[in-house]
């Protein structure tokens, strides 16, 4: 791998420099794409300090748990913020939770600015995850594939040819950006960006990190679990729809119902004696993102149906 080079003096580190490359890109991307949307840019330049901070804390946070167990030896490196350990998708997410609130005095929604941030942010994943390959982050687990790569680095527990699951997710997203700027050209309806590209990223995420050898936040999972949760948002999501529909007393004791019946399944999900699946704590959120987007985008249709 091709990890870092040096200039006299300095030692340039390839995954620091393709982070950057792909912060640069998709902030390009993401002006281009709201003033083509017609989308005020002035906003984005209003709350810009709040949107830097977002990125990199909620950022840096991501690629902590992502590598927990190295952080728990030496739990002063979190504060080393030049180490070049940093989730580009955990920033975006830092982003998006910013936009969330300073849309709502705006007469744009959040889900258009969705529309726009997930194509700009496909797009730099792109060159995220080459970066990670160069550095050997993120690798995979052994395969006899004819593309399978060996790596000789200290960071790679392998041996052995792996998967170079990193250009799996560099080659996926780079499809994927091109799929939602068709998608953006020719659909009608706010939402499908976020619905097409939330479902397909999913998906590839859910079925790219078996693929991963590194260590991972382990989840514990059973079938009711999911069952549960898309009961449990898809209600919300109803809740939501009727909102305005349902008297004060009557969103309460839905509410308050919805809260005794996730309790109640907490306290008994301990005798449920079901086989256990192992997941990837990114695989869980997966389902979560896929779960959540399709009821936002459902509400928000039926809420707005002019957009």
């Amino acid at each position: 791998m091709f990890e870092s080079f040096e200039i006299g003096p300095m030692i340039i580190w390839m995954r620091l420099v393709f982070l950057l490359l792909g912060v640069w890109i998709s902030i390009e991307f993401f002006l281009r794409l709201a003033a083509s949307a017609n989308l005020s840019v002035q906003s984005i330049k209003d709350f810009g300090r709040y949107h830097l901070v977002a990125f990199i804390l909620t950022g840096r946070i991501m690629a902590i748990l992502g590598d927990y167990q190295s952080y728990l030896k030496n739990w002063f490196a979190v504060f080393i913020l030049w180490d070049g350990n940093f989730s580009f998708f955990g920033g975006a997410m830092g982003v998006a939770v910013v936009l969330f609130f300073a849309t709502r005095t705006q007469r744009a929604t959040f889900l258009q600015w969705l529309d726009v941030l997930l194509p700009a942010t496909t797009f730099g994943l792109t060159f995220d995850w080459i970066g990670m390959f160069l550095a050997s982050q993120a690798y995979g687990k052994p395969t006899n594939v004819p593309w399978a790569v060996t790596v000789d680095t200290f960071n790679v527990r392998y041996a052995v040819p792996i998967h170079p699951v990193q250009l799996y997710y560099a080659a996926f997203y780079l499809a994927l950006t091109f799929v939602l700027l068709m998608i953006r050209r020719y659909s009608k309806r706010a939402g499908a960006e976020t619905l097409l590209g939330i479902v397909a990223a999913s998906v590839a995420v859910f079925l790219f990190e078996f693929m991963r050898g590194d260590f991972g936040i382990p989840v514990f999972a059973l079938i009711t679990d999911f069952v549960f949760l898309g009961s449990l948002i898809a209600s919300l999501g109803l809740l939501a729809m009727f909102e305005n529909r349902l008297s004060e007393r009557v969103n309460l004791i839905y509410g308050g119902v919805v809260g005794i019946l996730t309790i109640g399944y907490v306290v008994a999900r301990p005798w449920i004696d079901l086989v256990q699946y192992q997941l990837r704590f990114s695989q869980v959120l997966a389902i979560l993102a896929l779960l959540t987007t399709v009821v936002y985008v459902v509400v928000h249709r039926r809420k707005y149906p002019y957009l």
